[in-house]
């Protein structure tokens, strides 16, 4: 049977103004002839007709929604930079004019990380960053300025704060999506812009959980109620930190163009024989910690709740923030001092 006239056959019968589906979808095809003896095409022609007499009105509405909330995602995007972008002009001009008074200064940075997204900041960090590497050296090589600088990026993020996974992969992550969004926008220095960005990121680790294993030694009693709550995460993050870095990479990878996937895999690959540092101190600091733990460990246990009602809890549980905000005002300051760095480059 000729499919156009089969449509046009359908098309004539069918009727609107039948109530339920099934009663317009069989008046439809009720003089078709030998309709059981079909072949795939001619059934295919009628079911496709038929489902675009039936779908045509909603088909339009989920368009024209479709097309609503694409220019609302759009408006919505544009007035988040806006705001940011705002924010910044604010801050901009209040340290412009606060630049002589490092006092001041220092105070209005915690202001602002208080008020801009933190993630952003070091999104924007990463960027300008990189961006910055490759004006100053279009020809070179800028493999030793993104390490050092990333390095330095990812170690004042994550020094101050948790080593929990969650937190640790959230950073790593913000970092190397940064990367991928400059590496997509200059392909031919892809895998350089990648690499480099990689082995920063596992450089500040390393420093960072260095850092963390040096501070357990000297950590007052007190402060150690505050560890105490997380004691068993953080043995267990320590000794999977391998595994987190390579997910990160993956992750991110399968979320990425083709181009951009085989160079992150093929870096992951070649990466996991340079994480043996990175398996070594985190084991290392694990032990440390559990050395350092064991016996506070099972005291505190008995002890948890009057400890951590206790004045000098309390008082340490402050301490520890005080401590993570000055870390914010050392990574709000990470932009001027990656810039820095590449300029003295």
């Amino acid at each position: 049977m000729d499919l156009e006239k089969l449509t046009a056959k359908v098309e004539e019968s069918y009727n609107r103004r039948f109530k339920s589906v099934e009663k317009r979808v069989s008046t439809s095809i009720e003089n078709i002839d030998a309709i059981n003896e079909l072949e795939l095409a001619e059934i295919k022609t009628i079911s496709t007709t038929l489902l675009d007499l039936e779908t045509q009105v909603l088909q339009s509405d989920v368009e024209l929604l479709l097309a609503q909330k694409e220019a609302i995602e759009r408006s919505l995007e544009k007035k988040q930079n806006d705001l940011q972008e705002l924010k910044y002009a604010v801050f901009n001009a209040l340290e412009e004019k606060l630049s002589s008074d490092e006092s001041a200064l220092s105070k209005l940075h915690q202001v602002k990380l208080q008020s801009i997204d933190l993630y952003d900041i070091l999104s924007e960090m990463v960027e300008s960053a990189i961006i910055t590497a490759l004006e100053k050296d279009k020809d070179g090589d800028i493999s030793e300025t993104t390490i050092e600088v990333v390095k330095d990026i990812t170690y004042e993020a994550i020094k101050e704060g948790s080593l929990n996974t969650i937190r640790v992969r959230k950073i790593l992550s913000t970092i190397l999506i940064s990367a991928i969004d400059i590496a997509e926008a200059t392909p031919n220095r892809a895998g350089e812009i990648l690499n480099s960005t990689l082995k920063g990121m596992r450089s500040g680790l390393i420093h960072s959980i260095d850092r963390f294993k040096k501070r357990l030694a000297y950590m007052p009693l007190e402060a150690k109620h505050i560890l105490i709550e997380d004691y068993d995460t953080i043995i267990e993050d320590l000794n999977q930190t391998d595994t987190l870095f390579s997910q990160v990479v993956m992750t991110q990878a399968s979320q990425s163009s083709q181009s951009i996937k085989k160079i992150l895999e093929e870096i992951n690959r070649e990466m996991r024989y340079d994480l043996e540092e990175l398996v070594y101190i985190s084991k290392e600091t694990a032990e440390v910690m559990k050395d350092k733990f064991s016996s506070f460990a099972k005291n505190a246990v008995k002890k948890a709740d009057t400890a951590l009602k206790s004045a000098k809890a309390e008082e340490a549980k402050r301490m520890g923030k005080e401590a993570w905000g000055v870390a914010k005002v050392a990574l709000g300051s990470a932009i001027k001092t990656a810039k820095d760095a590449i300029d003295k480059k």
